[in-house]
């Protein structure tokens, strides 16, 4: 394989070890970059890199794949601080759905990068724009929205804000490409597109489930059966994360109105720790 893999940036970094950093990281460690994922801590980072290294594992099992774990593992470093990324080509934030701590950890991360690498977030929500506001380089900064499975997920989002400098959404459409996904692009504007569509539709489920119009399960297969959808918004919010809809719902709800206004079902399960898949409890019960 080339040291320098066309179409994807040879160093890439990754802010955020969690499932969506994870899988951002496995996805461009398929397509031959080297990547550094940086952690808050030796635990988070441990568990990250085992996130990854288990995600690798289960793409070479299924064969597919043109380079063996111990080469792909190879390539992968996990660190605990944004120094890390010095020297990196491209750098995706992938922390939690939190204005401030996205603007703080984007400022910490433009700090050690040079000035021609690119910088991304994986916000579904927040707009590029107003993320933009604080850095010294706002044309080299848009977002890349990944979705949640990563690997098993073929769409990304290119986001392109009010600064950012055509030549880079061009090459973001490239790499998108270049790590097997299909790129979108849109303009910075609330919710973008998938997540303005998809949270209005999961946010009508949910009231339908709190009116007791009819069972989380039929909800669903109206809309696998009746419009084809492969997966219904309710357990759509089960694997996304309630926790993060709500997050995306109260975006939204400032930035767009009473249509999005989260449910008060959605605000009681996210209370009682009841988060979806990950947390093994949301509008179906889920096991290891």
């Amino acid at each position: 394989m080339s040291e320098d893999p066309p179409g994807a940036p040879r160093r890439v970094g990754v802010l955020g070890g969690g499932r969506m950093g994870a899988g951002i990281a496995h996805a461009f460690l398929l397509a031959g970059s080297h990547v550094t994922v940086v952690e808050r801590d030796d635990e988070a980072a441990g568990a990250a890199g085992e996130r990854v290294r288990e995600s690798l594992a289960r793409s070479v099992a299924r064969g597919g794949v043109a380079d063996t774990l111990d080469v792909l593992v190879a390539r992968l470093r996990v660190e605990v601080t944004p120094d890390a990324f010095a020297g990196s080509d491209l750098v995706v934030e992938a922390v939690p759905e939190v204005r401030a701590l996205k603007r703080d950890a984007l400022r910490r991360v433009e700090a050690v990068l040079g000035e021609g690498a690119a910088l991304a977030s994986n916000t579904s929500s927040i707009s590029i724009d107003a993320l933009a506001a604080d850095l010294e380089r706002p044309d080299r900064f848009l977002g890349l929205h990944f979705f949640n499975p990563v690997p098993a997920s073929t769409l990304v989002e290119v986001v392109v804000g009010a600064a950012t400098a055509p030549d880079l959404a061009a090459a973001a459409r490239g790499w998108t490409v270049a790590i097997g996904k299909t790129p979108v692009v849109v303009r910075d504007a609330p919710g973008f597109a998938s997540s303005r569509l998809g949270v209005l539709l999961g946010l009508e489920a949910i009231r339908m489930l709190e009116e007791g119009v009819a069972t989380a399960a039929d909800i669903d297969a109206a809309m696998e059966l009746g419009y084809r959808h492969p997966m219904g918004p309710l357990r759509t919010t089960d694997i996304v994360g309630l926790d993060v809809r709500l997050g995306i719902a109260e975006e939204l709800h400032e930035a767009l109105g009473e249509r999005f206004a989260p449910p008060h079902l959605l605000r009681r399960m996210v209370a009682e720790g009841a988060t979806g898949r990950k947390s093994g409890r949301g509008f179906y019960e889920w096991s290891e």
